[in-house]
């Protein structure tokens, strides 16, 4: 109680304590770190100070890989999106310091340009039609407005990525309309790919000298790779091994499995609804499918084709499954057909190129008119393919498939052309747009089944799962106390080594996953070599060890060597070589060396390669230096030492105009331009990647 009351006393100096308190508190936060959120918790990364925020980045890498498909990996999106970012932060830096703007009328030039050949925006002549485009921007916006904004936002994305285009146009123009060669230079290439020479050339082969008497050390190839460390620059990477513990099924568990779906066999015979049925009780969803014997497994092909309706086949196993399966309607179909289509995309489709911009409503009706003009008149289909189809790869042959098999198709469009009549026409509608199809022949009619089958998968126990995490857990242990190959060893198990592993990694040899825990796992901070994971997978568990860690910089002296050490033996050779050597003249120092002199004519600066010997530019480009009946002092060459005696030099003649050859180089610069310049504007860049941090 006294102690309350001496509190409620000094109550004063103790708020005015704990306010100070709280003050120092967040003012170190303040000054740590600028913010309440760390600089690194929400910038993907900085191009010139440019950054770039983690909200707006992944809401980009979610549409790249929605555009890839759902199987895409993420970090195949999120390489799209930061080269992507990077030449767009890179580029608007050139245009805003060149004072370059993209003028409307520009815009919409290119903008016509892009869409002449698009049926939305053509007239009765199939002609761009400006009255068109303004009747499908209203259509869109109106939509936008009424709570539906797809359509005009790929519009706007459309617009935006054609000003981009337009500026990016102008900017490499600039730089390749200051690309100049000149008539000298014109006059140095036709010389070199036409001037010659004939020689008689000495070699003495490295290989003489065997391998084993030149000693190379790792000091020299340190010291190498430090002189040329452009060529030796590597990221941080790491290596790991690692085992793994598959919750696979028991026998045990196998035999329950089958007892389990033999219990079904009585009813799923009598049962009058299949589908319900079968969806009720099988791991595997039912499918509504003709199927001809080839498309059946092979192992049950015949007996199904022999069934009798309605009674049960199994239980067989398949793959990790058991299943039942029972044939309930047969008929006629063919093993091919022969069809052809005009396909009309439309806005929103993940199939559908950005600058396709007509609404699914458009599409649809543009698909109806089409097919009652080819009913009318089916030589028109041929023309109209030509004019509409937007399938490239057979718009040009009147929409021609040619033949294909059953189920080869996506499932609509197969079951109009194996479900109806060699000559009829229709319109279905697909994951890529509506398809107006003309049936143009079907060959081999034979006997399909319908087969409903009940799949029920063979999984492991709560016994086999509880097993299979004992032994995982006591390798885990024992591994942190032991060299973890020979314990994979004693336990019957593949140690499983992967070298090299990038930052962004996100797949690994031989695990089926998402291998990102892994990777982040062994580029931690707090990770040390040597150290043991656990990680938990959707098939049981891995236990990973951290082998080796190689921060950015240049490579290991392991890497470097098997690349370094030939380069360094030839070097101690050729110096071996050359001490060994006494003599000038070519003859003299070829019979002490026991080797031959030997011809070799019309040797040109473009082909720098001796009959003989081999590609040796360091050699030709010494030769082409000497006069008829110089010789050489020795040359180190790629395969060996070298001297070279000039016999004749055969100059090509004269030419009165050397601008076919100077338009030639010129051209030949130009075809490479915007990369090259480009990658020299992402070499000087000061580029900042935190990609690592947010996947």
């Amino acid at each position: 109680m006294a102690i309350l009351n001496d509190i409620r006393k000094h109550g004063i100096f103790l708020i005015i304590i704990i306010a100070l308190a709280l003050f120092s508190f967040v003012l170190s936060g303040v000054i740590g770190n600028g913010n309440s959120t760390p600089k690194g918790e929400s910038i993907v990364g900085t191009i010139n100070g440019v950054d770039l925020p983690r909200e707006q980045f992944m809401k980009k890498v979610e549409n790249i890989q929605r555009n890839l498909g759902p199987n895409s990996p993420t970090n195949q999106a999120m390489n799209i999106v930061w080269d992507r970012e990077i030449r767009r932060v890179l580029l608007s830096e050139q245009y805003e310091s060149l004072g370059l703007t993209a003028e409307k009328e520009q815009i919409n030039n290119s903008l016509r340009t892009s869409l002449a050949n698009n049926p939305t925006f053509q007239d009765e002549f199939g002609l761009f039609n400006e009255l068109k485009l303004q009747e499908y921007l209203a259509n869109v916006k109106n939509a936008a407005d009424n709570g539906n904004p797809q359509a005009y936002n790929a519009w706007l994305d459309f617009e935006a990525d054609t000003e981009n285009s337009v500026l990016e146009n102008t900017y490499f123009n600039m730089i390749k309309g200051g690309l100049i060669t000149t008539l000298v230079e014109g006059k140095q290439e036709y010389q070199y790919q036409n001037n010659n020479i004939d020689i008689e050339f000495m070699q003495i082969p490295f290989e003489n000298i065997a391998d084993a008497d030149v000693v190379i050390t790792d000091t020299e190839i340190e010291a190498y790779v430090k002189a040329n460390s452009e060529d030796y620059e590597v990221d941080s990477q790491v290596d790991i091994q690692y085992v793994t513990f598959n919750e696979d099924p028991s026998t045990d568990d196998n035999e329950k499995a089958k007892v389990a779906i033999s219990e079904l066999t009585n009813d799923f015979e009598t049962t009058t609804n299949i589908t319900e049925y079968v969806n009720l009780n099988s791991d595997v969803t039912y499918t509504d499918s003709w199927f001809l014997k080839n498309q059946l497994p092979e192992a049950i092909a015949s007996d199904l084709m022999s069934q009798k309706l309605n009674e049960i086949y199994g239980p067989y196993k398949e793959d990790n499954s058991y299943k039942l399966a029972r044939v309930y309607a047969t008929t006629k179909m063919a093993d091919s057909a022969k069809a052809k289509h005009i396909l009309i995309r439309f806005a929103g489709l993940s199939s559908a190129p950005q600058d396709v911009v007509r609404t699914k409503v458009e599409a649809e009706k543009l698909a109806d008119s089409i097919l009652r003009v080819v009913k009318r008149n089916r030589r028109k289909f041929d023309d109209l393919a030509s004019k509409y189809s937007e399938d490239l790869s057979n718009k040009d042959k009147g929409g021609d498939l040619g033949y294909f098999s059953p189920g080869r198709m996506v499932k609509p469009f197969n079951n109009f052309v194996f479900e109806n009549k060699t000559g009829d026409i229709g319109v279905v509608e697909t994951s890529f747009g509506f398809h107006v199809i003309q049936i143009s022949d079907q060959k081999n009619i034979q006997k399909a089944i319908k087969v409903a089958t009940i799949v029920k998968k063979i999984e492991a126990s709560e016994k086999t799962i509880n097993e299979v995490f004992s032994k995982a857990t006591k390798f885990e242990i024992a591994a942190s106390e032991t060299d973890f190959v020979e314990l994979a060893e004693a336990s019957d198990l593949k140690s499983n080594p992967v070298n090299k592993i990038g930052e962004l990694d996100s797949n690994l040899p031989g695990i089926k996953e998402n291998s990102r825990t892994i990777v982040s796992w062994a580029f931690n901070e707090e990770t040390n070599i040597g150290d043991i994971k656990r990680i938990n997978t959707n098939s049981g568990y891995i236990i990973a060890q951290l082998t080796r860690r190689n921060p950015k910089g240049l490579k290991s002296l392991a890497e470097a060597s098997a690349t370094v050490t030939p380069i360094l033996r030839n070097q101690k050779k050729a110096k071996l070589i050359r001490e060994s050597i006494t003599n000038s003249e070519i003859n003299t120092v070829a019979s002490n060396q026991n080797v031959s002199v030997k011809a070799a004519n019309a040797i040109s600066m473009a082909n720098p390669t001796i009959a003989g010997a081999g590609t040796e530019p360091k050699v030709v480009g010494v030769a082409f230096g000497l006069k008829v009946g110089e010789t050489s002092g020795l040359i180190d060459g790629e395969k060996g030492v070298y001297m070279v005696k000039v016999t004749a030099v055969n100059n090509a003649p004269k030419l009165q105009d050397y601008s076919g050859f100077a338009n030639t180089v010129n051209t030949s610069k130009a075809s490479s331009l915007n990369t090259n310049a480009y990658n020299a504007l992402k070499d000087e860049a000061d580029i900042e990647d935190n990609r690592a941090n947010f996947f």
